[in-house]
């Protein structure tokens, strides 16, 4: 009997601790490419034995051309995954209480460096910008102003590629949610492009975001995407990277505000989680290899949380960790016994913002 009593006061503890914790930051989330079919299952190990003892209940998994789609087997990049593939990355989230989230970039990011994605080689009619060309060896200031490409938003066919895609993963990942990147837009509405020119960027781009977060609520889906291109760069000081210099800032008065903020930034604690909030959306704050900051990130999170109204403060969702390496790449870092202390990496910055975390149940 003492052995039951001991089992049901540790099980209502533990419950107790989970509804705190979930009240506190219903979101904790990780953020990270997907594994490549070689991957599958040390990654879906890594989920079971690490990510959900950690306490995350959020993957946004980066899928972009990592899956063997139906519709459209000429967007299947090398070493993607196969239906089963995903099953078991669904069911080990499933077990583990964890909402599986995929995401494809949307707009923007249609090339990389020297390459670009295979929309746009397989549709190079959806090219915003085809006028500029892709250099041999890339090199960033460029006279182009070349980061990555976009596809042109307004291009007729555009959207019948895309959402069949947004319909596979929705599909095969069995969710609910769907991430659309949408960050580091700096191509849109080009004075070349034959339907874009001229037009107001800021309305391009809520355009874009209402397309495709109409598209998802007639899936029963939430849109999630990064929340820099709302953010106006002059105004508060961030520049062209964290925040819009283009003008496409306005379009946070343009856009449904059922869509979920990703507010990123790596270098500090800026407060603008408060901005999406008090424009209507859930935000959450997303960190990516500096724990210090992380950290700084998560008590703000969580005094901005405690200090607003009620209405305010459940929009204050949560924190996404970011990877931006590999899966495998990731899961080496974060085993390794012997990392380079002169180096900032996202392994060290999940275990110190999880390890806070967990703090917060006790």
């Amino acid at each position: 009997m003492t052995i039951l009593l001991a089992v049901l006061v540790f099980g209502c503890t533990e419950l107790a601790a989970q509804a705190k914790l979930d009240s506190l930051l219903p979101v904790r989330g990780f953020c990270i490419a997907a594994p490549s079919a070689d991957g599958v299952n040390e990654f879906t190990k890594f989920i079971k034995k690490e990510l959900a003892p950690a306490g995350v209940n959020t993957l946004i998994l980066r899928v972009d051309y990592r899956y063997q789609y139906q519709s459209h087997p000429e967007l299947v990049g090398e070493n993607a995954l196969s239906k089963d593939d995903v099953k078991k990355l669904v069911d080990v989230c499933k077990g583990s209480d964890i909402k599986l989230i995929p995401q494809f970039n949307m707009l923007g990011h249609q090339s990389w460096a020297s390459e670009l994605n295979l929309l746009l080689v397989e549709y190079p009619e959806f090219d915003e910008t085809p006028h500029i060309e892709i250099p041999e060896k890339y090199e960033w200031p460029n006279d182009d102003g070349l980061y990555c490409k976009s596809y042109c938003p307004l291009h007729p066919e555009v959207h019948d590629v895309v959402f069949e895609i947004v319909d596979e993963l929705l599909d095969v990942f069995e969710t609910d949610a769907f991430h659309a990147g949408l960050d580091e837009v700096f191509y849109i509405g080009d004075d070349k492009c034959p339907r874009c020119s001229g037009r107001d960027k800021a309305e391009l781009f809520a355009g874009e975001v209402t397309a495709i977060r109409n598209y998802l609520a007639g899936r029963n889906a939430t849109l999630w995407m990064w929340g820099d291109r709302l953010i106006d760069g002059k105004t508060t000081g961030m520049g062209m990277w964290e925040a819009s210099m283009n003008n496409t800032h306005r379009a946070i008065d343009m856009i449904p505000k059922d869509v979920i903020i990703c507010d990123w930034h790596y270098e500090r604690a800026d407060p603008t989680a408060v901005i999406f909030a008090s424009k209507g959306f859930n935000v959450v704050t997303c960190p990516w290899r500096k724990g210090d900051v992380a950290v700084e990130q998560l008590n703000l999170m969580l005094n901005l949380k405690e200090n607003a109204t009620e209405v305010m403060s459940g929009k204050y969702m949560g924190m996404v960790q970011t990877v931006w390496t590999s899966t495998e790449n990731f899961m080496e870092n974060y085993n390794a016994k012997d990392l380079d202390e002169t180096k900032e990496y996202s392994s060290e910055c999940f275990k110190q913002l999880f390890a806070e975390i967990k703090l917060l149940d006790e």
